[in-house]
């Protein structure tokens, strides 16, 4: 992210002019480090975020509505004792520093006073301080004098902006002619390492645009010039970078729409992988327990393995009474089921017959575990199976409004905890996944209860669609009874196996009329079985969310 002093000087520009003339409505702080202020621009109202935050930091407009905390925090009860309802006067960088400048003017009931909302954008020594004549009001980040003797940030210091880089500055031209004297090598390296205020990206970007002639007059012009070409730079479908000037990326009017859609990507990026990272460790945690049951319910069977043993030695101790008396360790006694003698062993202290009984207890109690326990087992296994179905969904999740629905469902079977603080709101109901291919319409579900709603939905001559032997979505083609072209069947059986457990294989998937899916009595949601299916391979690629 090139938050350095050539993009800041553009961002300002554009900031000024949108800014400038309005009115500071509203101030929020929704995390420690970040700053909302509501702004009617005199057309409109416009939220402009100011974060210090080092992986976020910069001014950039934002539409998404951050939840407050319950109490305001201490700076934003400062922010909105100083500043709100400010006119804002207009907005500047300092010289060729990372720094952004809003000059307001305050008002109060008995005088009208400038003050200096000053933005250092400077990764993780970011910084917002509100100052008046030149003295800290207060700022988002202290640091007493104990703990910096060179730069002390409180209120009631005077101000003292941070130290300026050991470089060479830009608008210097003749400085930069003797510093470009002695560069060898990357150009745009050399520039980086020597010019004030460039990110490596800038710098690699003015050596590139270099076509000859005075290298330092280039530079300068390169940095100072008002020219822009927005550019949000996407990889593998994420935000990955904003510039503003470039010729690659999705091309956008102005530095502050460039970078105020980067920001609202990687914050959605962010909140959707925590979502997912948060639904995988309950659902991983969950399948942890029930495989543990499981191998507990296995091990207690494993132990009643010898229960018929101990009912035919009651049987043959019963049946020979006569040659045994009290005191005997043990006996042989010829079983009639193998031809062989059997050794038995027996407690002295017992009669013959008291030992029979007790083979026979053993046996009886062997017999009631193992019928409890073989019930247990079969629903042990359906849970994990449940599980690994919503698990697999989770995985190939690439919306948030798949999420959405899997926490939805989760919640719904007790895996997730509604808040106790608030009431639930109902939430609007999360649509299927929608196609259309060769005029027909084509539905995935998004989790296993919409995967079961599909299927209410849905006509006995519509084609269902599921992958074998992998956990995937359930898709219905609404074929109207008539027939399906093959490359329709052909893009919902790839539906099936991009949002399946395959991990983007090509995989088979089983089809058939819906009148042939059946759901059984008591089963998990999402399960059902099915017969006169045919099968065809599901290839997930060339299919889109």
């Amino acid at each position: 992210m090139p938050q350095d002093a050539f993009t800041l000087r553009l961002v300002a520009k554009e900031l000024n002019a949108a800014l400038s003339g309005g009115k500071i409505n509203r101030v929020n702080q929704p995390a420690k480090e970040e700053v909302a202020l509501l702004i009617y621009t005199g057309k409109r109202t416009v939220k402009l975020i100011l974060n210090g935050n080092a992986s976020a930091c910069g001014a950039y407009f934002g539409g998404e509505s951050a939840e407050n905390p319950a109490a305001a925090l201490p700076f934003c009860m400062l922010l909105r004792k100083y500043i709100q309802g400010a006119d804002i006067l207009g907005v500047d960088t300092p010289g060729f520093e990372r720094i952004l400048r809003f000059h307001l003017l305050c008002h109060s009931e008995f005088r009208e006073t400038e003050r200096t909302l000053v933005a250092e954008i400077m990764g993780k020594y970011s910084n917002l301080i509100l100052t008046e004549n030149g003295v800290i009001l207060g700022a988002l980040k202290v640091a007493p004098l104990d703990e910096n003797a060179k730069r002390v940030i409180f209120a009631g210091a005077k101000y003292v902006p941070p130290l300026a880089q050991d470089k060479t500055d830009p608008s210097d031209v003749a400085a930069l002619r003797v510093l470009l004297e002695n560069c060898t090598g990357d150009v745009g390296d050399f520039l980086f390492r020597n010019v004030r205020g460039l990110a490596p990206v800038t710098a690699q970007a003015i050596a590139e645009s270099y076509r000859g002639g005075d290298l330092a007059q280039h530079v300068h012009d390169y940095i100072f010039s008002d020219e822009i070409s927005p550019r949000l730079i996407v990889r593998e479908g994420a935000a990955a970078d904003f510039t503003a000037r470039g010729e690659e990326g999705v091309p956008f009017a102005t530095v502050c729409e460039a970078q105020a859609e980067y920001y609202r990507r990687k914050r959605a990026d962010g909140a959707f992988n925590a979502l997912k990272r948060r639904l995988s460790a309950v659902l991983r945690n969950a399948k942890k327990k029930q495989e543990k049951q499981l191998q507990q319910n296995l091990e207690k069977q494993l132990s009643c393995r010898d229960a018929e043993e101990n009912r035919v030695k009651g049987e043959l101790l019963t049946a020979n009474l006569y040659a045994l008396s009290r005191g005997m360790e043990s006996c042989e006694i010829e079983n009639w089921n193998t031809g062989e003698r059997e050794k038995i062993s027996l407690d002295p202290r017992l009669s013959p017959a008291e030992n029979a009984q007790t083979y026979y207890k053993k046996y009886r109690k062997q017999k009631r575990t193992v019928e409890i326990l073989l019930p247990r087992e079969r629903e042990l296994r359906d849970e994990i199976a449940y599980l690994d179905s919503l698990i697999a969904l989770l995985e190939s999740a690439g919306e948030e409004a798949d999420l959405k629905s899997i926490e939805e469902e989760m919640l719904s079977v007790g895996l997730l905890e509604a808040p106790k603080e608030k009431k639930r709101q109902a939430r609007p109901e999360i649509p299927f996944r929608t196609y259309e291919r060769g005029g027909m319409r084509i539905y995935a579900g998004r989790n296993n209860l919409q995967n079961d709603a599909l299927l209410r939905r849905s006509a006995p001559e519509d084609i269902w669609l599921h992958a074998q032997r992998y956990h995937s979505c359930h898709v219905v083609i609404r074929s109207g009874g008539k027939e399906v072209p093959a490359d329709v069947l052909a893009f919902a059986a790839g539906v099936c196996a991009l949002y399946s457990d395959a991990h983007g294989e090509k995989i088979p998937v089983d089809y058939c009329p819906l009148k042939y899916v059946k759901k059984p009595p008591h089963a998990k949601a999402g399960f059902v079985v099915y017969s006169n299916f045919q099968t065809t391979l599901g290839d997930p690629d060339g299919i889109k969310n």
